[in-house]
Parts: C-alpha cells; structure tokens; sequence
C-alpha cells in the first residue's frame, strides 16, 4: 500500500493543487479515466468545504488530505481541524460516527445553519464510488474512494 499526504494553508487557491495531486495519483494507480473527472470534481469539493470552515474556525491550521491505494481501491481522505460540533450532534445518539453516507440522508439531517456544509457531502457522495464521513468537535474527516486497477503505485 502506497500513501501520498499532502498538507495546505486554508486558500481557495489550494484547492486546485489537491485536485491536480489526487488526479495525477488515481491516473497512476488505475482508476478508469471515466471516473478521472470525478475524483477531481470530489476533492475539489470536500477541499472546498474545508477551507471554508477553517478560514471561519482556524484560518492558521492546515488541512490534510491522504491518497493511498489499498485492495484494488484508490482512497481519498480529506480531514480538517475546523470544531464540528453541530454535525457530532446529529450523531449523538448513535454508538459513533456514521459508517457510511447517503448524501441525501445527510443533507436531511443536518440543521439548517449546516445546510451548505451537507449540500456539499451530498456531491461527494453522488460522486464518489464509497464515502464516510466523520465529524467531531476537533474537525471532520471525509474518506471517499474509486476502484483502481492496480494495488500500488508504479516506483518512479
């Protein structure tokens, strides 16, 4: 298994550097060209989505986005250090974070001042093949993934 990490200041200007990055990796690993487009469409949005709550929240914290290759899957998790404190609320009563995700499941679920923030989970999930999202008070994790050809990176 082969990992990439990447690490960003939270600038919009950011964003187009992890999408050229997770591209540039799932090409390599063996994710279909078909499916090219909407890697690139994901990371941008959850990279996004996580710029925008720390230029709110901690405009000095990176945010952190690993791509590894993993059982014939390319996997993206994108994690920011932004308090999710009304997400972890919808999941209070569960024995944990959500395991999986129906964006439009989470869309309705979460409170009105969050809307945004689950309108752009909901992309993600239309657009990724796998999601999971896991909020806390110390920030929000996404992991999405594609299935790949190839169970590693080719040595440069």
């Amino acid at each position: 298994m082969a990992t990439v990490e990447l690490t960003f200041s939270a600038l919009p200007a950011h964003v187009r550097t992890a999408r050229l990055v997770a591209t540039a990796i799932a090409r390599r690993t063996g994710v279909a060209e078909a499916l090219l487009d909407e890697v690139r469409l994901a990371v941008g949005e959850a990279c996004s989505r996580a710029v925008e709550a720390h230029r709110v929240h901690c405009p000095g914290e990176p945010i952190r986005i690993e791509l590894c290759d993993d059982s014939g899957r390319f996997e993206v998790t994108v994690t920011d250090s932004a308090p999710s404190d009304d997400l972890e609320q919808v999941y209070q009563d569960d024995d944990g974070p959500p395991t999986a995700v129906n964006g439009t499941a989470l869309a309705s679920l979460l409170p009105a001042d969050t809307l945004m923030s689950g309108f752009g989970i909901a992309v993600i999930a239309a657009l990724a093949d796998d999601v999971e999202v896991y909020p806390s008070a110390k920030g929000l994790r996404i992991r999405m993934s594609w299935p790949a050809a190839t169970t590693g990176l080719p040595a440069a």
